[in-house]
C-alpha cells in the first residue's frame, strides 16, 4: 500500500525503457546517484562504443561540479558558456525539458546520454540548444557513424551496425577470458601430472 501512495505523488512517469532499472531507480532517484548504481549505460546504449561512453561521462563530470550525480541548470548554464554556445534561461529550461524523464529540472548521467543519442539518430532541431551541446562538445558521437548517412533509415541501420559491433567487443573479451581460463587450467593439469611422475 506504501508503494502506489510514493507514486501518487510523482505522477506519471514518462518514457523510460520499458523493463529497464535505470529508468525505475532515476524515476525515484534520491540525490546522489542512486539511480545511477542500478543503470547500466553500456546495457542501454548500445550505439555507442565504450571509448564514447566513457568520453561522456568524463564530460557529464567535469560539469558536475556539485558531484551530486546530476548537471542542474546553473550547471548547463556553464557548461554552454564554455562551449562557446551561450543559452537564455528558457533556452537552458528547454534544453533540461527535452531529456527530462523523471522530470526533476535537472540531468542525470542517463538524460545526458540522451542528448548524444538523439543527436546521432538526427531527432534534434539544427538550431536546439542540445544540438548545439552534441556538436560542440568533444565526443564526435553525432557524426561517428553516421556522418555519411544520407537520411535517418540510413542512420539507424548505421546505430544497429555499431551496437552489434560493441556485442563483437564484449564477445572478443569473453573468449579472451575463457581462452586464458583454458590455459591456466592445462597448465595446472601439465604441473599434476609431472608432480605425480615424482612422487611415484
Amino acid at each position: 500500500a506504501e508503494e502506489p501512495e510514493g507514486r501518487r505523488g510523482r505522477g506519471p512517469r514518462p518514457g523510460p525503457a520499458p523493463g529497464s532499472p535505470a529508468g525505475r531507480a532515476a524515476g525515484e532517484g534520491s540525490p546522489g546517484g542512486g539511480g545511477r548504481r542500478v543503470f547500466s549505460p553500456a546495457g542501454e546504449f548500445r550505439e555507442f562504443s565504450r571509448r564514447q561512453l566513457r568520453d561522456m561521462e568524463r564530460l557529464f563530470r567535469q560539469y558536475d561540479a556539485g558531484k551530486d550525480g546530476f548537471i542542474d541548470l546553473m550547471e548547463l548554464k556553464l557548461m554552454m558558456e564554455k562551449l562557446g554556445a551561450p543559452q537564455t534561461h528558457l533556452g537552458l529550461k528547454n534544453m533540461i525539458k527535452e531529456v527530462d524523464e523523471d522530470l526533476d529540472s535537472k540531468l542525470s548521467f542517463r538524460e545526458f546520454l540522451l542528448i548524444f543519442r538523439k543527436a546521432a539518430a538526427g531527432e534534434l532541431q539544427e538550431d536546439s540548444g542540445l544540438h548545439a551541446l552534441a556538436r560542440l562538445s568533444e565526443i564526435d558521437v553525432s557524426t561517428e557513424g553516421v556522418k555519411g548517412a544520407k537520411n535517418f533509415f540510413e542512420a539507424k541501420a548505421q546505430a544497429i551496425n555499431e551496437a552489434s559491433r560493441f556485442e563483437e567487443e564484449i564477445k572478443a573479451e569473453q573468449e579472451e577470458k575463457k581462452k586464458q581460463a583454458e590455459e591456466l587450467k592445462q597448465r595446472k593439469a601439465a604441473f599434476k601430472e609431472l608432480q605425480s611422475t615424482f612422487t611415484q
